[in-house]
């Protein structure tokens, strides 16, 4: 029986020592190779232009381009590329962004062992991977009720303490359509207060502190 290439596998993620872990977890398994490392969003666009990887262990938040853009940009470019998002963020909002922008799969860092190792398979394989963790999440949420980009930005100076007219002058839009945006947050996020509200979208991946 021929013997089979192995998977060719780069990862990106900011902190050299995930990489290094991930190339360690790798180097142990004869059907996996790991071809580079790269520290960004833009170089892992560049990386798989160089080696045209088999799948991508891919960073969500990274300084610069961030992973789902660089995702984004991959798989516009190469729309067979497969993109598994690797990242601390379990939010349903933060999958939903991954699997929007192309990603085939979707792994939280500590999961970084045998589970990345069946993903990365399961991906080549052709298969959407979603960890039953992961799954879960998602499901919580389901049918999704997005906020609108307006309602995003007032979500957001509703994070940093800013009230209905304070709100209204920084989004040059008049108190009462602050209080229709505001009302629709809170409907969307099932809660009738404002602190909850941040709570919420905090935890689900709608809002990341920065």
């Amino acid at each position: 029986m021929e013997e089979r290439p192995p998977i060719r596998v780069v990862a990106a993620d900011d902190h050299p020592l995930i990489r290094a872990g991930i190339e360690a977890v790798i180097g142990d398994e004869p059907d996996i190779e790991f071809v580079g490392g790269a520290a960004s969003g833009e170089a892992a666009v560049e990386l798989f232009r160089m080696h045209r990887p088999d799948v991508v262990l891919m960073d969500l938040r990274m300084p610069g381009m961030g992973g789902v853009e660089a995702t984004r940009a991959i798989v516009a470019e190469f729309p067979e590329a497969r993109v598994v998002a690797v990242t601390t963020y379990g939010g349903d909002e933060d999958i939903y962004r991954a699997l929007e922008a192309g990603a085939r799969g979707y792994v939280l860092k500590d999961m970084l062992g045998a589970e990345v190792l069946n993903v990365i398979r399961s991906v080549f394989a052709g298969h959407r991977a979603i960890p039953p963790e992961v799954a879960a999440r998602l499901a919580e949420h389901t049918p999704r009720t997005p906020l609108t980009e307006r309602e995003l930005e007032v979500l957001r100076l509703m994070a940093r303490g800013l009230s209905n007219p304070q709100i209204g002058r920084a989004l040059m839009r008049a108190e009462e359509t602050v209080k229709v945006h505001v009302k629709h947050i809170l409907e969307k996020l099932d809660t009738d207060d404002r602190t909850a509200a941040v709570t919420i979208a905090l935890q689900r991946g709608i809002l990341h502190l920065e």
